[in-house]
């Protein structure tokens, strides 16, 4: 039975589901930052899926990734599995922008995350719905 790590729970803002995966928003206002998670018990790695789940979690990754850069105007889609702190397979999606806190470098431990605060939560939770509802 699938369940979600409890960093990945502690650490984020549930969005829904699609086809294959939790949707998660990471709760660090910096950045616009949705991690994909397969709901797929015990899976550390991208091969450990079956072919159907693989092509599945690419077709999400990339209508996530396409919608996010067209909602938020990024110059840059980071997408990655790197999985050390958290075993569980999840994929994040984090748009990037030139001059942003952490440009070019990698988002993680630049800075101490900005949590949503409560107006802010509903409005990108309110600009995501038309993506998320493609995911479905």
């Amino acid at each position: 039975m699938f369940q979600l790590h409890e960093r990945l729970a502690a650490d984020t803002h549930h969005l829904g589901y699609s086809r294959l995966c939790e949707i998660l928003l990471m709760n660090d206002s910096t950045w616009p930052w949705i991690i994909l998670v397969p709901a797929v018990p015990d899976i550390r790695e991208i091969y450990q899926l079956n072919h159907k789940q693989q092509v599945r979690l690419l077709e999400e990754s990339s209508t996530l990734g396409q919608g996010m850069m067209e909602l938020f105007g990024g110059d840059k889609m980071n997408v990655a599995a790197l999985g050390n702190m958290v075993p569980q397979l999840h994929l994040h999606h984090i748009v990037r922008f030139e001059g942003d806190p952490a440009w070019p470098g990698p988002v993680w431990g630049k800075q101490p995350p900005v949590p949503y605060e409560g107006a802010a939560l509903v409005q990108v939770k309110e600009k995501l719905k038309p993506l998320l509802h493609h995911l479905a």
